[in-house]
């Protein structure tokens, strides 16, 4: 156990090393301080402790028990990003959504085309782009194909101010404990997937298209497998808009379970509001709801008629951040960084 607590600090202190002993680096940097957590400077002209973000990731040892934050300065870094399962409490902050990006374009798979791929739990990203370019922006010369953004697996995971841009299957948020705020998710088919249960609040849902008859979009596909699981989308006050029409989801799996919540939606969002894809016969085993909805797309007397209509009880519950954390672990640095 000694060793592993000295070999931590001699890491630490080689992280610090690298900057400190670099006066372009504090010219780069200047008096940047990011938390008060233990910190890895990336920066891809060479100022910072590396090029990579994935190089920073490596040199952390495995299984850390200690939050440390890796700050990215502004630039498109073009690398897949991956946190292994034995790397938890990392703390990756951008320097915001619109300067710092992590892009690639790998395509036609699901598990391995994903730019940025969380497997750790306790982990918080903050100001930071995660784009998979493949028909992003859209274009017609390329076949649809899932193209994932972000693909999350860890629990207790929080992402503030960051964006998830793609086309088919942007972020795929696959199980666990998650809390989106003010981020902007952006697609067309399935663009928010898996059986995460997970708040998105006050964040942006932009649906595209790759021309003027691009078809119809769909928001959500929730994998919800059995009435047991506490899986679940929780949308609060959410803006959805976008370039052609759209469903709110439809179910991945037969439980599904997807709440709109004060939310505001634009003219995009189709009368029905949702599809029933692969699960007919089996609508009343799906938790498709919204609530207080408002916008031109808010009108709901066209919906299907198997939305659920939840009782107040349910919402509260449901919108509640005890549906993500009921033992507090939000109230712990640097998730209570995050208002």
């Amino acid at each position: 156990m000694a060793f592993t607590l000295l070999h931590h600090i001699l890491c630490i202190a080689l992280f610090f090393g690298f900057g400190l002993a670099n006066a372009q680096f504090h010219r780069k940097f200047g008096s940047i301080n990011p938390s008060t957590l233990p910190t890895i400077y990336v920066d891809a002209s060479g100022y910072g402790n590396f090029k990579t973000i994935q190089s920073a990731i490596d040199s952390i040892p495995s299984n850390n028990s200690e939050w440390i934050c890796i700050y990215i300065k502004a630039g498109e870094y073009r690398e897949q990003v991956t946190i292994p399962k034995d790397k938890p409490f990392i703390y990756l902050k951008g320097e915001g959504k619109r300067k710092t990006s992590v892009v690639w374009d790998a395509h036609g798979s699901i598990t391995t085309s994903a730019t940025f791929t969380s497997e750790a739990d306790n982990i918080v990203a903050k100001s930071i782009t995660f784009r998979n370019s493949y028909n992003n922006p859209p274009t017609s010369n390329n076949q649809v194909l899932v193209a994932v953004a972000a693909w999350i697996l860890g629990d207790k995971s929080a992402f503030y101010r960051c964006g998830f841009l793609g086309f088919q299957d942007t972020l795929w948020d696959h199980q666990g404990r998650h809390y989106f705020k003010l981020c902007t998710i952006e697609g067309s088919v399935d663009f928010i997937f898996g059986a995460g249960q997970s708040i998105y609040e006050r964040s942006s849902l932009s649906v595209i298209s790759r021309s003027e008859n691009g078809g119809i979009g769909v928001i959500t596909a929730q994998g919800r497998a059995s009435k047991d699981e506490p899986s679940g989308f929780i949308f609060k006050n959410c803006n959805v808009f976008g370039s052609i029409q759209t469903y709110l989801g439809r179910p991945w799996r037969d439980y599904a379970r997807v709440v709109f919540y004060n939310s505001t939606f634009s003219d995009i969002v189709a009368p029905e509001g949702w599809d029933i894809w692969n699960s007919g016969g089996r609508e009343n085993q799906i938790m498709f709801a919204e609530h207080g909805s408002k916008g031109l797309g808010s009108n709901n007397t066209g919906r299907v008629a198997w939305e659920m209509k939840l009782d107040q009880k349910t919402l509260s519950t449901l919108t509640s951040m005890k549906f993500i954390d009921n033992e507090g672990w939000m109230s712990a640095q640097p998730f209570n960084m995050l208002a």
